[in-house]
């Protein structure tokens, strides 16, 4: 029986190829079981001591999540669904960019920040100083149908242009056959954050087309130069309209408890988390 905030045999199908495997050692607890403990966790935001009973020692879920976060495993398992669904045709690949805040818990700012980060995590742990407090902020690009491509986390006060293209940069979906992962949207949708010359030419130079509005003072800046301001960049009204898309997307993310508030206190294992919630997304449209 599948119990509330588990994962639906489907969903399990598609995930468990993906899990690693300990060849030699003592028997451990069931993958699905683990996995079960960790969606529970984040759906519902509770501690990880608090976990019930049926998934198994907290201890052991937590030491696999991190793990599993450490080595990329549901970055490789969010991949896998997408490189599916572009085989069958089912990414729209109109691609929509935008970012949301998210307050940190009293509990995620306990870690200590002078040592610096190790590996791939960063010194200042995505927690960033805001008029809210302590905060992180998600990048995100989904697709036109409203699932996440790529995933980006930062500090807070992070502003959205900085980061734009690093999140296009981290898209990359494989192809099931021979051939490099498809990296190049077919157009960027994105509001007035992400309206400047230097992004607007990055995407010029990949060929990628874009629906960006412009700045009121950016276009006055153009009006005051004259001829020399060059021709005013091309918009397309209908096609930003359908930029509700990915706030529907950052809608059914914070559905997710351990999502809306971050109570992890390091930022690999909030974007793993971030990123396993993407990849029930996908699954549950598939």
């Amino acid at each position: 029986m599948v119990r509330r905030h588990e994962l639906t045999d489907q969903e399990w199908e598609l995930l468990a190829p993906l899990i690693p495997r300990a060849a030699t050692g003592r028997p451990r607890v069931e993958d699905r079981q683990v996995i079960n403990g960790m969606v529970y966790k984040i759906r519902t935001g509770i501690s990880w001591r608090d976990l019930p009973e049926r998934y198994g020692p907290w201890k052991t879920v937590y030491t696999r999540f991190r793990r599993y976060a450490l080595d990329g495993v549901f970055t490789q398992a969010l991949q896998q669904i997408q490189a599916h669904a572009d085989a069958a045709g089912d990414i729209d690949w109109l691609v929509q960019i935008d970012s949301t805040i998210v307050r940190a818990h009293q509990h995620a700012a306990a870690t200590g920040r002078k040592g610096g980060g190790t590996g791939d995590e960063p010194g200042d742990h995505a927690l960033g100083r805001s008029r809210g407090g302590l905060t992180t902020k998600i990048h995100l690009a989904c697709d036109g149908k409203g699932r996440p491509l790529a995933i980006l986390v930062t500090p807070g006060q992070r502003h959205d242009s900085v980061c734009a293209r690093p999140l296009l940069e981290r898209i990359r979906v494989p192809r099931t056959g021979p051939g490099r992962p498809r990296c190049r949207p077919d157009q960027v949708i994105a509001d007035k954050a992400y309206s400047s010359r230097g992004f607007r030419a990055y995407l010029r130079q990949r060929g990628i087309a874009h629906v960006i509005p412009e700045k009121a003072d950016q276009r006055r800046h153009r009006h005051k130069r004259g001829r020399c301001g060059g021709r005013p960049p091309g918009f397309d009204l209908e096609t930003y309209r359908r930029r509700n898309v990915i706030e529907r997307c950052f809608n059914r993310l914070k559905g997710f408890r351990g999502i809306a508030t971050r109570y992890d206190k390091t930022a690999t294992s909030y974007e793993a988390a971030v990123t396993l919630t993407s990849f029930l997304l996908w699954a549950r449209s598939v």
